[in-house]
């Protein structure tokens, strides 16, 4: 039996919905083996974080030599990476130990404003980690850090992919659950050579805490098992349309995905009832 293998480096959120977590539990849920290396621990809630608190730079490293001389896996993801001293050493090991099928999701902002990628590192982001990339998932705002530009229009977004593509990473998708002003959410994925739209039905709920972590993890754990980046992010797709549209409803404020959806749905599986 082949056990396909995913890493997830990224922040801890005790709130279970996003960072670490949500990677692990979509990694499960694709029936992928996850590990983790810890960058940051965060106190935080459905309301909001009320505390950061970077691991030390030794305690990164050696999780890092723990996972790459015993666990090699077949496809790695980057979370909350915080600082330019994090991304330098986290870019510096992914080389070292030639992990391929990278996923990078540029986490900047947390669904409540608050800040888990200080500006200073934004540029080691683009001069370290985007040129490691296979594929990199920033949502509209992260984009716009990226590549210092306006987004509002379609023809924005792919210049805009373009340019993070020029950056390095193989693959963008761009996506559009920050856009408003339509009644569907369109993802941009561009390869370098084509642009592809892919278009969800936008779902009315305050309870998206997680989404990008959970998006970016289920396209990493389809890379783990060799699937192309356009079946990954095809899988990935469905896996937070459906994780959105179940939802848990639990929490004050902006609540979790549910992780349970997408197989809950496979299994024919009512995931508000547990019901068959």
């Amino acid at each position: 039996m082949i056990i396909s293998k995913a890493l997830t480096i990224a922040g801890s959120d005790s709130g279970g919905g996003a960072g670490i977590q949500a990677d692990l539990k979509t990694f499960q849920e694709l029936s992928v083996y996850g590990m983790s290396v810890l960058t940051a621990v965060t106190a935080q809630n459905t309301l909001g974080v009320q505390g950061v608190y970077p691991v030390t730079l030794e305690a990164i490293n050696q999780q890092l030599d723990s996972i790459g001389l015993d666990l090699q896996p077949d496809a790695v993801k980057t979370g909350m990476l915080f600082n330019s001293d994090i991304i330098r050493i986290v870019a510096d090991k992914i080389k070292y130990y030639g992990w391929s099928n990278l996923v990078i999701d540029p986490v900047m902002v947390a669904k409540g404003g608050s800040t888990l990628l200080l500006q200073e590192a934004v540029q080691s982001l683009i001069s370290h980690l985007l040129p490691l990339a296979l594929v990199t998932t920033p949502n509209i705002p992260e984009a716009e850090m990226i590549t210092k530009m306006t987004i509002s229009t379609i023809e924005e977004r792919k210049k805009a992919a373009r340019i993070i593509h020029g950056m390095g990473s193989k693959y963008v998708v761009l996506k559009g659950g920050h856009d408003t002003s339509t009644t569907a959410v369109t993802d941009l994925l561009y390869d370098g050579h084509e642009y592809t739209l892919l278009e969800s039905s936008r779902i009315q709920t305050r309870h998206t805490h997680g989404t990008g972590c959970t998006y970016s993890a289920a396209v990493t754990a389809e890379l783990a098992k060799g699937k192309s980046v356009a079946e990954a992010i095809q899988t990935a797709k469905a896996f937070i349309q459906a994780a959105i549209e179940d939802e848990l409803g639990i929490g004050a404020g902006h609540g979790p995905t549910n992780h349970f959806a997408y197989q809950n749905r496979l299994r024919g599986i009512n995931s508000a009832t547990n019901e068959q």
